[in-house]
């Protein structure tokens, strides 16, 4: 079992993505902070000998997809509009708020992983561990995606 100072020192690494996850896997920002919430609890309370730095990390992406999956399944889901958070988000150009909005705009079986292959570096092969599901899957998914968001972006571009 963890102390308190080991739980805090991996809450505040690991916060952030573990929100982001949830967030892209949702859409809600309001179940993404439930979950985030929910997976810290289970950290905390797991009495599980963590080999190291990148078994942590790994557990947690595990457990939160797992919670994702269980609140999409959910008959009491909450659905918002993601305009209302991508606004409030700042992107350093307007080019990367349109790239946000169309991996967004992706189902979730492409969204995911698309957010864990380019925002948290997982190869295609860990990615396939995370999701369980095989590694010719997540490429051709990865494929895909970018062709749709290449498409999406294009026919954006155009109307402008």
């Amino acid at each position: 079992m963890m102390t308190d100072q080991q739980f805090t020192l991996l809450a505040q690494r690991y916060m952030d993505t573990i929100f982001r996850l949830a967030f892209h896997y949702t859409k809600s920002q309001a179940e993404a902070d439930d979950i985030t919430q929910e997976v810290l609890l289970k950290l905390y309370r797991a009495n599980k000998a963590f080999e190291n730095e990148e078994h942590i990390k790994y557990w947690l992406l595990r457990v939160t997809i797992n919670a994702c999956k269980k609140a999409v399944r959910s008959p009491w889901r909450r659905m918002e509009p993601m305009e209302d958070h991508t606004a409030a988000i700042p992107f350093p150009s307007p080019e990367h708020s349109e790239l946000m909005e169309a991996v967004l705009a992706l189902p979730a079986k492409y969204r995911v992983p698309i957010y864990l292959h380019y925002y948290e570096d997982y190869s295609c092969d860990e990615v396939a561990a995370l999701l369980h599901i095989p590694g010719a899957t997540v490429r051709t998914r990865l494929r895909r995606a970018r062709a749709m968001l290449k498409t999406d972006l294009q026919e954006a571009e155009e109307d402008v």
